[in-house]
């Protein structure tokens, strides 16, 4: 049985992830720099699966769960998300996302690994859209502290893939949204909690940004699909588009979710959060033709998944 590093196994991908390759019979470590016991209920019940409570950005940590486990895979989703937090803390930032993921790559360098690293990057890492959609072979440009952290990170990661035979996918996702996001300053949950409180959103940003939406389980199917092609091929390095049909501004999504909650629209617009890029979309045809993967759920049924899982749990926020 194959046995798998997770970092990130809490948030809002890992969570999906996770329980995707504990279906599939995979064993499954997650990494992470607190061991909360409140988010186990979110997991499918398994022996499979074990927490080890450790921080990526810590060398020490992660020598110590190399030592204690045999991995057969690395999937690093964990990382500052906050484009917010991120531009107010950004050394903070870099620190965890360049330096943590930096410190992975050279426990494989170091040991010798020949197992696949699936980096988890962003549409961000491109910065700001000059034509019609980002392809992979576009220049990297994220200028914000967040976009460029991702952006130094991917090159990082392509850079040991090169130089050390190291196996790297890396995945550029749009914004992705579904069940278990507790990260309550995205777009989503903060619409969908601010219904069910009956609370007026607060938009701080122009609502006028376009993004590219997809749901949580379509991009936890192109990681295992990109590790599953790293494992079975003479393959070093994969770099793939995630994105869907649906590339909607900040207003047109929020309107979305209040029409499936048939509500009355309840929002201010505050303009205050700058430092946002103003468009995404990325090209995905390269992951299509390469390796079989496209989206396959709706925007439509991935928000009425989503909005069902708040209700339920309204209580966790």
């Amino acid at each position: 049985m194959q046995k798998v590093l997770i970092t990130g196994g809490y948030g809002l991908l890992g969570v999906s992830l996770v329980n995707f390759l504990l279906k599939k019979k995979i064993k499954v470590v997650i990494l992470d720099y607190k061991k909360s016991n409140k988010r186990k209920i979110y997991f499918t019940k398994s022996k499979n699966l074990t927490i080890e409570k450790g921080n990526f950005v810590n060398f020490n940590n992660l020598l110590r769960i190399f030592k204690k486990h045999s991995f057969d895979g690395i999937f690093h989703l964990g990382a500052q998300t906050q484009v917010l937090k991120a531009f107010n803390k950004p050394y903070e930032t870099h620190q965890t996302n360049v330096l943590g993921t930096l410190n992975l790559l050279e426990i494989l360098r170091k040991k010798k690994l020949n197992i696949p690293f699936v980096y988890s990057s962003s549409d961000k890492a491109y910065g700001e859209l000059k034509k019609k959609y980002y392809f992979e072979n576009d220049k990297l440009n994220g200028l914000f502290p967040y976009d460029a952290s991702k952006s130094a990170s991917d090159l990082i990661c392509q850079s040991y893939s090169k130089s050390y035979n190291i196996k790297v996918g890396i995945i550029r996702s749009a914004n992705i949204f579904g069940e278990c996001d507790f990260n309550v300053n995205r777009i989503v949950p903060e619409t969908i909690i601010s219904v069910l409180k009956n609370k007026k959103l607060k938009i701080r940003s122009s609502g006028k940004q376009k993004r590219d939406y997809i749901y949580v389980e379509d991009v936890s199917r192109a990681y295992f699909k990109v590790f599953s092609e790293l494992k079975s091929k003479k393959k070093y390095l994969l770099i793939y588009n995630t994105g869907s049909k649906y590339n909607l501004n900040a207003l047109q999504l929020i309107k979305k979710i209040y029409k499936i909650l048939n509500v009355k629209e309840n929002y201010i617009i505050k303009n205050t959060s700058k430092a946002e890029i103003q468009n995404q979309r990325l090209n995905y045809n390269k992951i299509k033709k390469e390796i079989g993967w496209k989206p396959i759920f709706s925007l439509e049924y991935g928000l009425v998944k989503t909005v069902k899982w708040y209700k339920k749990n309204i209580k966790s926020f």
